[in-house]
């Protein structure tokens, strides 16, 4: 019992704080972003945030996985909400849980082993792809004094480690993000900030049970939200896992995750959020930071509240372009460059399956509908390598056995 809450808990403390307070600053405008996107008010957003990542801290089978509100998850409640409102979106998000407990109780979570590694390298490298993509708004039509803090928060991202002793102590997007805050709060720079995103909630989240009738008409309502909303959330949460898996050369318990967003996307639900799941962005400036243990993702969610209610005055002056900076820095170390460099050495079939991935998640800017339909590519490409081979050719399953290996390969060339 000691020993597992020092290695959940204790074993990198300054670390996982330091990390956890680079990502509650992360999440708070894409919290409001996300809110926007789904239609309610940004407090929604907020409050989820705050409750999936604390929940998930403690019931979560990914230690240092960082779970919150989503774009993947908001784009799927657009219609519940523009039809039927706030209710019935808290009301889906509570059969969401329910939905994801039950995957978790049905052990679907080990599922994701049959994934392709080149499926996983490509789901790696469209998120790079989208993840800048959505700073381009934060650069287009604005000022040059954004594009000056742009690059200057890049520049202390990728100096600052380098300055000895004290270059090793505090993470670099921690530092860029206090430094730019300063400089724009004293010449008074007229750039977009934390605060245009929308007005931050006052008040601690309370318990609400959704205000909707209790009948086999509502059920019919938010049933196919519910069962889309854990599928994509299960999905979603278990590449990241992957991810923070091969990221950190340690192992995660898939099924508990499943019971564990489950459990999450309920306590939202009963306390004014919407479902969420894993977020990889955050979930890889969190490792980047430093982070490793649990104590990293409570972090992130008790100082997000905190944030939010005690250091709002303060908050809403830090400027996008500093969190631009460490979004940039997350895409550039997010993507595999391995798998460039590396093409004419793997078989042709793992090269399509990686490319139509990529091409698939930032046309459809849907991380789980793109693996699907990836996920049907392979089985295509499967079914070609089983053809009966002519004399001399080995078996497909030794050549299967062969591209897992090579694309396993990909995804550790470019760390």
């Amino acid at each position: 019992m000691v020993n597992s809450l020092k290695a959940n808990w204790l074993s990198n403390i300054r670390g996982d704080v330091l990390a956890g307070i680079v990502v509650a600053l992360a999440l708070i405008p894409e919290a409001i972003a996300f809110s926007i996107i789904a239609g309610v008010d940004p407090k929604v957003g907020l409050y989820a945030s705050f409750c999936i990542a604390v929940i998930i801290a403690f019931v979560g089978g990914r230690p240092g996985m960082i779970s919150a509100a989503t774009g993947a998850m908001a784009l799927l409640m657009v219609t519940l909400v523009k039809e039927h409102g706030l209710e019935y979106l808290l009301a889906a998000t509570l059969l969401t849980g329910v939905h994801q407990i039950a995957a978790g109780y049905l052990k679907l979570g080990g599922l994701m082993r049959f994934v392709s590694r080149s499926v996983v390298t490509g789901f790696v490298n469209a998120l790079a792809i989208r993840i800048f993509m959505a700073q381009l708004p934060e650069l287009t039509n604005v000022t040059w004094h954004a594009y000056a803090m742009t690059a200057a928060g890049l520049g202390i991202i990728y100096l600052f480690p380098l300055l000895p002793r004290i270059g090793k102590i505090l993470p670099s997007p921690l530092v860029c993000i206090v430094v730019l805050t300063g400089v724009a709060m004293y010449l008074n720079l007229d750039i977009r900030t934390v605060g245009d995103m929308g007005e931050l909630p006052d008040t601690l989240p309370i318990f609400l049970w959704p205000d909707v009738p209790l009948n086999l008409e509502t059920l019919m309502i938010i049933l196919p939200y519910s069962v889309g909303l854990a599928v994509v959330g299960l999905l979603e949460s278990m590449m990241t896992a992957t991810i923070v898996d091969d990221l950190t050369d340690t192992t995660s318990d898939r099924n508990r995750e499943c019971k564990g967003q489950g459990i999450a996307n309920i306590g939202s639900g009963l306390l004014g959020g919407m479902a969420g799941c894993a977020m990889i962005g955050q979930s890889i400036i969190n490792i980047k930071s430093g982070g490793r243990t649990r104590l990293s993702t409570l972090t992130a969610g008790v100082f997000l509240l905190i944030m939010v209610l005690v250091l709002d005055k303060w908050l809403v002056q830090i400027p996008m372009a500093a969190l631009v900076a460490v979004m940039i820095m997350v895409s550039i170390g997010t993507f595999s460059w391995g798998s460039i460099k590396n093409l004419r050495e793997h078989p042709l079939s793992t090269n399509i399956v990686m490319v139509v991935t990529v091409i698939v998640v930032v046309a459809t800017h849907n991380l789980a509908f793109g693996v699907i339909l990836t996920a049907i590519a392979v089985g295509f490409l499967g079914l070609c390598h089983v053809s009966a081979p002519s004399a001399g050719q080995r078996r497909p399953a030794c050549r299967a056995r062969q591209s897992g290996q090579q694309s396993w390969h990909w995804l550790h060339s470019a760390r």
